[in-house]
Order: structure tokens, then C-alpha cells, then sequence
């Protein structure tokens, strides 16, 4: 999820059980089909989010559109491939819409079980579609559009692409999938993204090894007609066409962290969050001593989970690390610093929350076992 698409219209307000299950029908039942488009054009099947005005942020009645569509389209012989774009000119998908979350969380209403299950369970969808999935991330990509995207066979950037994953500001951790390929990027990057929330821009986003091209945004019209012009191309039909028009927006800049991936591939190899924020110290560099400043900032709890989710997610695959990060997040819809920034970064805006536990020593391994423990009955089941 990211903290993106729903800032000024997110007030958390203690609804009552039956506010909430009539506030979330609603939304389930009234313009679902306006809120994400589902169309077929030649040979494609085509995912519009459609919700401009809300940075195309993903609710859960997206979902529940969005995942049978993507399994019929998949079983269908005359559907080659997949593509999935934003409306609008700001935003493939700013993250998840979790006002509707939020509000269940705080009452124990089921809603905070269900939008995390079928969100993960359509990441894994992705991940695992065995005709090619093509995403258009032209524009903001966070949280949970980094869900929709990063797992599909391409990714396509443009100059106004804008990633990042900036959870541990607001008590959670990099969901959706983010403990499968956050750590296998190069280095340390993964982990160093993962607890900065650092935002990368344009064709950044294919110099990180998170979009696999980089094509100019006033091409993406004319990109996505000859894809759904392809005569039931294979996925190496795709890479040819993709490779075409990547190659021809080839220039000689370079990664903006690339003057920095020395030091933040030797600071950030720890065993732990505490040792990487004394590395930062020791270094004493503007670079180091700008990211401590940073780290020290955000939830000590959502650190140390985010530290583990990555450690234990580089030897999983896809579905085992979304099982595990369904854990995850249950453990904070029942913790307490997830509430905590919602209110301070989004609601007071007042920039000061305040974590409990207040420091990383206070973050016991006890209770850090306990966020990664099996939920018995309330698994997820991919």
C-alpha cells in the first residue's frame, strides 16, 4: 500500500460496525465497473484504472473486478496478452485506497482481513499469468501499484514515472510483493528503498531493475496500438516489440544512485536495523548522515519487520513471501504504530508521530516473531 491516493481525503473517524459494512457495499455495488475499465481490443485485454482523481488508488471492489476478468483472459484462446494502464495524466495506480482499511481496522471490522487476501491474491495472480502482462506505469506507481505491475512478465516506464515504497513512514511495510523483489535488486538497493521510502524518477525506474523498458510517455499511445496489433504473439513477440521502441528512447544518463551504490551496498549489509543506523553514523558523509536523519524518522517496528520480510523473502518464492506478508499485515492492523502514522502524516499532518515502542532496542524479538508467526485457520490460501 502506499501513503499515496487517499492524503487530503483520508479522516479516519471511529465508525461504528454497520457505517462501515454499509459505507464498503456501497462501494462495492455502485460504479464498480466505472471505477476500473475491462476491455478487449485485438489481441489484448485491457485493465484502465479509473479513478483520476484519486491517483487511480486501488479499493477493493478494483479487485473484485479486476481478478476474474484477468483469469477468464487468461484462459482464453483469443486473448495473447495483458495490458493494464492509468486514467488520467498523474498516476498509473498512487497505491491502495486504505481510508476504507483504516476505518475497519479500528473497529475489528473484517474488511481489514479481506482487502489485504484478494490484494495479495491477485499480486500472485500476476506474478503467475501465463500469457504476457504488460503494465503502462506512466505516471505515479507506489504501494500497491507497484503490486499491479512489478510482478508481470514487462514494465514500462516513462519520463513521468515516479516509484517508491514509502510504508515504514507510516507504520506498515513494503506489501504487496515487496519481500519477493525488493531483494533481488542490486546489492543492497531493495533494502535501502525498502526503509527510505527513496523515490525514483523516470528512466531511473529501469536503471533500478524495476520497469524491464523505458519508453517516452507521447509514445505510449502508439506503443499500446501496435500491441494489441499482434497476431497472437508469444512473449518473445513482445520483448521484440517492447526492445523496438526502448531502443530508440536509449540515451547515456546515468542511475542517479549510482555514485552512492558503494556505500550503500557496504552500509546497508548488516544483520540488523540498528547496525545499519550506526554504519550511517560512523560514515559521517552528508549522504549517511542525511538517511540517518531519515531512518530515524519512521516506525522502529515497521523497520525491523520491513529488515526481516526482505531477509526471509529473498529465498521464497512469490506466493510464499505473500503469505507471509498477510501476516504481516494483520499484525499491524492490530498493532498500533500503523494508526498512529496514518494520523500524523495524513490526517494532523503534523509530521510528529509517535511510535511505540519510541526506539528499535524496544522492538523485542519476541514480538517480532510473533508478527511472522502462521495464522492458523486465517491463512492466506493461494
Amino acid at each position: 500500500m502506499s501513503i499515496w491516493g487517499f492524503g487530503s481525503q483520508l479522516r479516519v473517524r471511529a465508525l461504528s460496525r454497520l457505517q462501515i459494512v454499509q459505507k464498503h457495499l456501497m462501494s462495492t455495488n455502485a460504479s464498480s465497473e466505472k471505477e476500473v475499465d475491462l476491455t478487449k481490443s485485438g489481441c489484448a485485454g485491457i485493465i484502465t484504472l479509473n479513478r483520476p482523481k484519486a491517483l487511480n488508488a486501488l479499493n477493493l471492489s478494483m479487485i473484485r473486478w479486476i481478478y476474474p476478468q484477468l483469469k477468464e483472459w487468461e484462459q482464453d484462446n483469443e486473448t495473447s496478452l495483458v495490458i493494464i494502464k492509468g486514467a488520467g495524466e498523474k498516476a498509473f495506480c498512487a497505491g491502495g485506497d486504505i481510508r476504507a482499511v483504516t476505518d475497519a481496522g479500528k473497529v475489528g471490522d473484517r474488511l481489514a482481513e479481506d482487502f489485504f487476501r484478494e490484494e495479495y491474491i491477485l499480486n500472485n495472480a500476476i506474478g503467475s499469468c501465463r500469457i504476457p502482462y504488460i503494465a503502462l506505469i506512466d505516471g505515479i506507481t507506489m504501494g500497491g501499484g507497484v503490486g499491479l505491475s512489478v510482478h508481470g512478465h514487462f514494465r514500462v516506464a516513462t519520463e513521468k514515472t515516479l516509484f517508491a515504497m514509502p510504508e515504514t513512514a507510516i507504520g506498515l511495510f513494503p506489501d504487496v510483493g515487496g519481500g519477493f523483489f525488493l531483494p533481488r535488486l542490486e546489492g543492497k538497493l531493495g533494502l535501502y528503498l525498502a526503509l527510505t521510502g527513496f523515490r525514483i524518477k523516470g528512466r531511473d525506474v529501469h536503471h533500478a531493475g524495476i520497469a524491464t523498458h523505458f519508453v517516452k510517455s507521447e509514445k505510449i499511445p502508439a506503443l499500446e496500438k501496435d500491441l494489441v496489433s499482434l497476431k497472437s504473439p508469444s512473449k518473445e513477440n513482445v520483448a521484440e516489440l517492447l526492445n523496438s521502441y526502448h531502443l530508440k528512447c536509449k540515451a547515456d544518463d546515468k542511475f542517479v544512485l549510482a555514485e552512492h551504490m558503494d556505500k550503500i551496498n557496504r552500509l546497508f549489509k548488516t544483520n540488523s536495523v540498528e547496525e545499519i543506523l550506526q554504519n550511517l553514523k560512523q560514515d559521517g558523509s552528508p549522504f549517511a548522515l542525511q538517511h540517518l536523519g531519515i531512518l530515524k524518522k519512521m516506525s522502529p517496528t515497521s523497520m525491523k519487520i520491513t529488515f526481516q520480510q526482505l531477509k526471509e523473502g529473498a529465498t521464497k518464492n512469490l506466493s510464499e513471501v505473500l503469505v507471509m506478508e498477510y501476516r504481516l499485515s494483520q499484525a499491524c492492523m492490530r498493532g498500533h504504530d500503523f494508526y498512529e502514522g496514518v494520523r500524523a502524516v495524513l490526517i494532523d499532518k503534523d509530521q510528529s508521530p509517535k511510535w511505540k515502542p519510541a526506539t528499535l532496542e524496544e522492538v523485542t524479538a519476541e514480538y517480532l516473531n510473533s508478527c511472522f508467526k502462521s495464522l492458523g485457520s486465517k491463512e492466506l490460501k493461494l
